[in-house]
């Protein structure tokens, strides 16, 4: 039988599982553009470990192996951002990104104040756009990453985080 997958905030200790995560599972998002110059590539362990001390942090633990990651911020007009969501590759397609969002943006929520959550990725990156679509988002503008990358900005109002159509 095997172990469940929990979600639970970021300790600091987590830092370089998510840095290695992080790097394993945006390879594929390099691939698809031709670009191995994306951010999550190229953050150093320090920046993130910034992050993780300013920001919302969840991990999923398979045992005591991180196995996924989201963070995400609340800025000062109420919207919470999302950034980062990945997965390990051998545990993608079985709900676990869904499950990431679901949880951020409930922590995101409790800060209270939060209006609306906005993410971004890639434009050709349909798996992730197809996720987001299930989970209520939409597409409020686009722009080009500092790394030549077309994103797409996705947008949805705070009180209806639980609109997801995905099972877990």
């Amino acid at each position: 039988m095997g172990m469940s997958v929990t979600i639970s905030a970021a300790a600091a200790e987590d830092a370089e599982q998510i840095f290695k995560l992080q790097y394993l599972a945006f390879q594929r998002e390099a691939e698809l553009y031709g670009n191995y110059l994306i951010q999550p590539l190229t953050q150093s362990l320090d920046s993130l470990k910034d992050e993780m001390a300013t920001d919302t942090v969840l991990v999923a633990r398979l045992g005591d192996e991180v196995v996924g990651a989201v963070r995400g911020s609340v800025g000062e007009d109420g919207t919470a951002s999302i950034a980062k969501l990945c997965v390990h590759p051998r545990l993608q397609g079985h709900g676990l990104g869904a499950r990431l969002l679901r949880a951020v943006e409930e922590a995101l929520a409790g800060h209270g104040g939060t209006t609306r959550f906005r993410l971004h990725t890639g434009h050709k990156s349909e798996s992730n756009l197809r996720l987001y679509r299930k989970a209520g988002y939409a597409k409020v503008g686009n722009r080009t990453a500092s790394d030549g990358v077309h994103l797409v900005i996705l947008e949805k109002d705070a009180e209806s985080p639980a609109a997801y159509t995905v099972s877990a």
